[in-house]
């Protein structure tokens, strides 16, 4: 198992930006593969990014991020980051970090080990 602590979330006008962090403990951070997913208020949590276990992670991106965010990994320092760009307001969700073991993934039942979560509120 693996503990993960999310931080960075906030509140921010439409097309600022915020970057979230995920620092995690437990079992070698290197070999998970890593995600952010989101929830809106009344919405089912979605998948956000996910990137590949190893030093070069290849990623995945919603298509609703796509262009937007970027995630990437910082294995010497067991963190892995999401960098939002362009927010909009239905970007407005509570961030979750979240660990797995397989790749390509990007759905909710491949990851086993969750943080708690983080808001973020984009005004318009």
């Amino acid at each position: 198992q693996v503990q993960l602590v999310e931080s960075g979330g906030g509140l921010v006008q439409a097309g600022g930006s915020l970057r979230l962090s995920c620092a995690a403990s437990g079992r070698a951070f290197s070999g998970y593969t890593m995600g952010w997913f989101r929830q809106a208020p009344g919405k089912e949590r979605e998948s956000v990014a996910t990137i590949k276990w190893g030093s070069v992670g290849s990623t995945y991106y919603a298509v609703s991020v796509k262009g937007r965010f970027t995630i990437s990994r910082d294995n010497a320092k067991n963190t892995v980051y999401l960098q939002m760009s362009s927010l909009k307001p239905e970007d407005t969700a509570v961030y979750y970090c979240a660990a797995g073991s397989r790749w390509p993934s990007s759905s909710l039942t491949d990851f086993g080990s969750w943080g708690q979560g983080t808001q973020v509120t984009v005004s318009s």
